[in-house]
């Protein structure tokens, strides 16, 4: 054994030194070595009765139990994290503490989750499919116990995927009510203008703007907004501003992540206009086709919430206004193949109830 000083505490009460852990059960010191999880000795193996027999049998089997659970948790935070020091800090275990709970972890299952470098942590094809298997029944086991509490606590990570945008200007700032009213629980935003992948990247719920693929993941409509045009006031009166929707041939347009394509269709008074458009500028990303066009590009057209906070400073204008180009819906999609967290589902119901601040401009 090494001295006092080796000795660390770990988050889930117990000493950890080099070899192994003890702890205190009913005024007893224990000691189980590292070899007792991980040596794969059926001798030694903490779940076999042989290794849990007599007086303290059953808190020992229960021991070995949460250790097993937290490896677990603790390599999905390292998975997520790609770091072992970024993991640890999320369950207060110290890096070299990381390590070794990992290596256990490997040897017990029998082959190698993670690929080590200098520079990062990354999983294994073998890794990648243990944390797709093994995150769904932690979530379930989270779920489970804030159903047998009663007590609308939420715990645990919620994921939430979204654009880079939209995380930006609406969700962030809304975020202090929420966590408020939770604060056990953390919060994940994974910013993406491109769509996450509900599966790989363990999202519990997306918030996807526009129409929906065919899919059996369960959605719920959060709000609407109308799609408007805008160009800088600057534009504007070097330009002129558009009457028509055939005037916007003679202008430039930036063309943003909208999906719209290059006809913009237009309706008025049970009329439908389709005019074809198109510009120098693409933007991939709605906050840059905003900033493009209040620097003066051309005209650009959005979801109203994406540039609502320029259309009330005076930095956008909008034009067109008496045609309808439709609305753009943003739903909530919680993943397929398994039933919404708590925190998911409560995340919606907030995200609701405050729709109505998200009046349209």
């Amino acid at each position: 054994m090494h001295d006092r000083h080796d000795i660390r505490r770990s988050h889930f009460g117990f000493e950890f030194c080099l070899e192994g852990i003890q702890f205190v059960l009913k005024g007893h010191r224990f000691f189980l070595g590292c070899d007792a999880f991980a040596s794969g000795d059926r001798e030694s193996d903490l779940f076999k009765s042989k290794a849990v027999d007599g007086e303290y049998g059953f808190e020992l089997f229960i021991i070995a139990m949460n250790d097993h659970l937290s490896s677990l948790r603790l390599f999905v935070r390292v998975a997520r994290r790609g770091s072992f020091s970024a993991g640890g800090r999320e369950l207060n275990i110290p890096q070299p503490t990381v390590s070794r709970m990992v290596a256990a972890l490997e040897r017990k299952v029998g082959v190698a989750l993670f690929t080590r470098t200098t520079r990062a942590v990354t999983l294994t094809e073998a890794g990648a499919d243990f944390l797709a298997r093994v995150e769904p029944i932690l979530s379930a086991l989270d779920e489970a116990e804030y159903a047998v509490r009663g007590t609308g606590e939420l715990r645990g990570v919620l994921r939430v995927g979204l654009s880079s945008t939209f995380a930006i200007r609406e969700i962030a700032p809304r975020l202090p009510t929420f966590m408020d009213q939770h604060r056990a629980l953390r919060v994940e935003l994974v910013a993406d203008d491109m769509r996450q992948n509900f599966v790989s990247e363990s999202i519990d719920i997306g918030l996807r703007f526009g129409s929906l693929p065919d899919s059996t993941a369960v959605a719920r409509r959060i709000a609407a907004w109308p799609r408007v045009i805008v160009a800088s006031p600057a534009y504007l009166e070097r330009f002129g501003v558009p009457q028509t929707p055939a005037d916007l041939a003679a202008h430039s347009v930036i063309v943003g992540p909208s999906r719209l394509g290059p006809a913009w269709t237009f309706r008025k008074n049970g009329k439908v206009t389709s005019v074809r458009v198109g510009g120098r500028l693409t933007a991939t990303v709605n906050e840059v086709a905003t900033a493009a066009a209040v620097a003066g590009l051309g005209l650009t057209s959005m979801a109203s919430v994406g540039c609502r906070g320029e259309i009330e400073n005076g930095s956008l204008v909008r034009v067109l206004a008496d045609w309808d180009m439709g609305s753009v819906e943003l739903h909530a999609v919680f993943p397929d193949g398994r039933g919404a967290k708590p925190s998911a589902r409560t995340f919606a119901d907030f995200l609701v109830a405050d729709s109505a601040k998200w009046s349209a401009v």
